[in-house]
This record gives C-alpha cells, sequence and structure tokens, in this order.
C-alpha cells in the first residue's frame, strides 16, 4: 500500500509539472512585442496623467473623425478589416485601453469607469480632435456611451457593437477565458500561467463559426496578453464595480445611434441591443444572424458595409462633423465653442471583461 501511495504521489508530481511546464508562459518583453505589433503607423502618445497610449491614426486630417475602441482582452488590431475599408475616406483613430495591448498597465492602477472613459476622451484630445463618431465592442461599447454621456457636444455619433453594460445583462454562455479570469482560486496563477488553447478555446466561443480563429489571430490575443502588466489588469478589473446603463440618463442622449449585433453572441446575447435600442433616440439596428460576439472581425466587410451606409444616411460623412481635425505634430487644438475639455481620469469605479 506504501508503495502504491509513493508512486501515486510521483505520478502527480509528475502530472502537475507537466501542467506548468505546458502552461507556463512569461511576461514577454515590450521591445519584442513592438517589433512584431507597433510598427507605423503605430504610435505613442503621453497624456496629461502620465499613461502612455498605443494609438494609429490614419486618414485625411480634414475628413469626419471616427474613434474604434476594443473590447476586453482584445486590442486595436481587431478593427483591422474595417480600417483598410475607412481610412481613404475617413480620419479613423483606434488605440490600445489601459490594461491591454503595447499600451499596457493603466499608470495608476485605475481600472474605473472613469479612467476608461476619459482615456478615450484625452486621446482625441491629444490629437487635436474636438469632435467625432466612436464605435466600440463589448467592453469598448461600454467606454463608448459613458464617452457619450459625458461628452455629448463631442460624440457626433454612437456605434454600439455587441456593447457591455445594459442592466440584468446575462451572458447564456461564458468563454472559458472569462470564467477563469472570474475564478478567485485561479486569478493569483493567471500572471504566470496562460495557455495558449485557453486563449485558441476562449476565441472560438466567441465566434459563431470556429473555423475563423486563425493561428495569428490566436498568437495575436495569446502574446498581447502577455505584455508586462496586462494580465494583472485583467484581474483588477474585476475588483472595480461597473455601474449598468441608466434609462434616465440615456434619455439625455440625442446623437444618432447604430447598434450592430450578433445573434449567436452567448456572452452579451441579443437581448442586450434590444434594450439600448429602447433607449436610444435615431437608432438603427442590424442583427447579424450567423455571427457571434466580435462580428466587426468575423466579417469586416458587411459589418462595415452597414456602418458606411449609416454615416451617409445620417449625414454624418459629411466634412462638417469635424469641427477640428489638427495634425498631431502640431499639438494640441483649441477646444471647440461649448465644448469642455475631458477631465482628467478619475477614481476607482468599473469592472471585468466583456
Amino acid at each position: 500500500m506504501f508503495k502504491f501511495l509513493k508512486w501515486l504521489l510521483i505520478l502527480l508530481l509528475i502530472a502537475i509539472i507537466g501542467l506548468g511546464i505546458w502552461g507556463y508562459a512569461p511576461d514577454i518583453e515590450p521591445s519584442e512585442l513592438q517589433a512584431q505589433y507597433g510598427q507605423p503607423p503605430s504610435q505613442f502618445i503621453e497624456l496629461p496623467n502620465g499613461q502612455s497610449v498605443h494609438i494609429r491614426d490614419e486618414g485625411p486630417r480634414d475628413a469626419p473623425a471616427i474613434l474604434l475602441i476594443h473590447g476586453s482582452n482584445a486590442s486595436l488590431h481587431t478593427w483591422e478589416g474595417w480600417v483598410d475599408a475607412l481610412k481613404a475616406d475617413y480620419r479613423v483613430v483606434r488605440y490600445d485601453q489601459p490594461g491591454h495591448g503595447l499600451t499596457g498597465a493603466q499608470v495608476k492602477e485605475d481600472y474605473s469607469t472613469e479612467a476608461f472613459r476619459d482615456t478615450g476622451a484625452e486621446v482625441m484630445n491629444k490629437l487635436g480632435i474636438d469632435r467625432y463618431i466612436v464605435a466600440g465592442n463589448s467592453m469598448g461599447g461600454w467606454v463608448a456611451w459613458n464617452m457619450a454621456l459625458a461628452y455629448p457636444k463631442r460624440v457626433a455619433g454612437l456605434v454600439l457593437i455587441d456593447a457591455s453594460g445594459a442592466p440584468d445583462a446575462k451572458p447564456t454562455k461564458i468563454p472559458i477565458g472569462f470564467r477563469l479570469a472570474q475564478s478567485a482560486a485561479v486569478r493569483p496563477i493567471l500572471k504566470i500561467f496562460t495557455p495558449r488553447v485557453i486563449i485558441k478555446q476562449s476565441l472560438e466561443q466567441s465566434v459563431a463559426d470556429p473555423a475563423k480563429i486563425t493561428p495569428e489571430m490566436v498568437d495575436l490575443y495569446w502574446k498581447l496578453l502577455r505584455h508586462p502588466g496586462n494580465r494583472e489588469a485583467t484581474v483588477a478589473r474585476g475588483d472595480f464595480p461597473r455601474k449598468p446603463a441608466n434609462a434616465l440618463e440615456f434619455a439625455g442622449l440625442t446623437m444618432p445611434s447604430l447598434i450592430l449585433w450578433g445573434k449567436k453572441d452567448t456572452l452579451i446575447p441579443l437581448a442586450n441591443a434590444t434594450w439600448f435600442a429602447r433607449q436610444l433616440p435615431n437608432e438603427t439596428v442590424v442583427v447579424y444572424d450567423d455571427l457571434g460576439h466580435i462580428p466587426m472581425e468575423e466579417d469586416p466587410v458587411r459589418t462595415v458595409a452597414d456602418f458606411r451606409a449609416w454615416l451617409e444616411k445620417t449625414g454624418l460623412n459629411l466634412p462638417a462633423t469635424a469641427v477640428t481635425q489638427s495634425d498631431p505634430r502640431e499639438g494640441l487644438a483649441n477646444p471647440g465653442e461649448g465644448v469642455a475639455p475631458a477631465e482628467p481620469a478619475a477614481t476607482p469605479a468599473a469592472a471585468p471583461g466583456g
């Protein structure tokens, strides 16, 4: 019996060691990641709070401006298909949110609603853009509608793509990566234990057709998650409470809005789109029966075509949308009349991915 237990213990130790080797994924040096994912047109700007942010700013300086905001554990690369289709006619700005991509950890470890919201506003301030259309997916949609509430004179149009934040949102299925990040038992080891297969499974569970998840796409998500500070940020976001959307606050919004949603999204189901549509005036809703949680990445051609059609229908494709479109090299433009400058990032009050 003793010999049996001895061998059982040895086998268990071997299994644990093997599991550790299989899932061990240390941080990757920022310089290595920048060499692969931060080449031109990437640039890094510093915000008033000292935060360095990875951005891409493409398209004509005098064209209507569009700000694209990615979701949790994604990066500005999620918009690649959209940018390719838009940059000839629009000034398209995208950035890695704090705790994501090449931006890395939030400089004050502040992952509150206000901090995420004001990062987007300050990026546009830094580029001298006073008025713009803002579009966000998932957590980025949550940031987008919070920007619209805080800065309604700046946001010319609001686009929500499988956006989080609707009250009583109940996922029907949560990707494995999100489940692990929410587990108190697992969270401490996520900083070094991040098997690539977990990222692959999470992505496959986020889309309607798993065949659309390529090895290159998995590597992009997996490697950027390993930028120093990003995994800690993923865990830390869960410690900041996130206030759900409020119908009374939304009643004050007047800008045109577009809601794009994948019907097969199990993380933020279609019922959430219905709630947003009820609250937003001048809304257009497009539902994709065959797409999931990241429709702009699953089918960029179809989704950007619907976005373009909405821009033209609402007149947001006209240069009048752009009150001030200065070249970022000229410094920060003066705010437009009646438009208050963005407030600095505030103190804690936000939350987990989605």
